[in-house]
């Protein structure tokens, strides 16, 4: 049966690898859904929840140990601009914890037996601003401010009992810094992902900088990248490992490019199950996909990495 309480998925991780899932918004889309909003998938934990649950579902049933919330654009913020007044806001936060939980159990009433996790996703600043900076980084905001935007959605996310919080395509040290602030004293364990350019942060910092702080935080239990290209994985594992000593979190795109203005992708896919396994050996230990990666990948990463498991 599925379970979010033995063991920690700290322990997972120290003990060999574990499957995250896949990206959201593509499976939402695949079901027909239309997120051409401000809010992305974030919309459909008001509109449409039952939709949510089932693409959370989808990920467990094709190997996934981990699912991140649809959090990722869901801020107060955010909702404000939609009609939705505070407490609303903070419910459908709440809601999105609830939504992969209630995943998870569905899992487990369908024959899943290994332990399965909830990760609630704290998107960057950037993904509020819903304009595409999230792959720029470099807002004009302060560490301070930027921790006092984060600290109040974290605060609700913490409470609402995920195992994990996911502080996620992160374009930008100094955001890291202050997301590293923002979750002290929560009591809830986080991983902290940047999206890349190469060997350096999409802001331009160098990952050996962008991941030192996280070194030192007892809250972090993985730091790596995701929504980034496949090939740019390798060397981010290798720098994380060696920065932080923690187990590396990587789940890429699938390869093809984000048109933040035609708010569309293209190019090809690059992404493959055979990559994943160098990048064990390399150091990542929770490896899954981000955009336009689906259930199908998920299912290959599952049979690279846990064969028969």
């Amino acid at each position: 049966m599925a379970s979010n309480t033995s063991p920690s998925l700290a322990a997972a991780l120290a003990a060999g690898a574990v499957v995250l899932d896949g990206g959201m918004s593509n499976q939402l889309e695949s079901a027909g859904h239309d997120l051409s909003d401000e809010l992305w998938s974030a919309r459909l934990l008001a509109e449409r929840p039952e939709a949510v649950a089932e693409a959370h579902l989808a990920y467990f049933l094709a190997g996934a140990d981990v699912a991140i919330t649809a959090s990722y654009q869901a801020t107060f913020e955010g909702f404000a601009r939609r009609g939705h007044g505070r407490e609303e806001a903070a419910r459908l936060l709440r809601l999105s914890v609830e939504l992969a939980r209630e995943a998870a159990g569905q899992a487990g009433e369908a024959g899943v037996e290994r332990p399965l996790w909830v990760a609630a996703s704290v998107g960057p600043y950037g993904a509020m601003l819903a304009d595409g900076s999230e792959y720029r980084g470099r807002y004009g905001l302060s560490g301070i401010e930027l921790e006092r935007f984060h600290r109040p959605r974290i605060e609700v996310l913490a409470a609402a009992a995920p195992d994990v919080l996911a502080l996620e395509t992160v374009p930008d040290a100094d955001e890291g810094t202050a997301l590293l602030r923002a979750i002290r004293g929560l009591g809830v364990p986080a991983w902290l992902s940047y999206t890349v350019d190469g060997r350096r942060t999409r802001a331009g910092q160098p990952l050996e900088d962008a991941f030192a702080p996280a070194a030192d935080a007892d809250e972090v239990i993985a730091v790596g990248v995701n929504c980034c290209a496949p090939e740019d994985v390798a060397p981010a594992v290798e720098i994380a490992a060696r920065v932080t000593g923690k187990p590396v979190v990587v789940y890429p795109n699938s390869g093809e490019a984000w048109d933040a203005e035609a708010r569309a992708w293209t190019g090809r896919t690059r992404f493959g199950a055979e990559q994943v396994e160098a990048w064990r050996e390399s150091g990542a230990r929770l490896i899954g996909g981000c955009c336009r990666v689906g259930p199908d990948a998920i299912a290959s990463i599952r049979a690279t990495l846990r064969p028969g498991a």
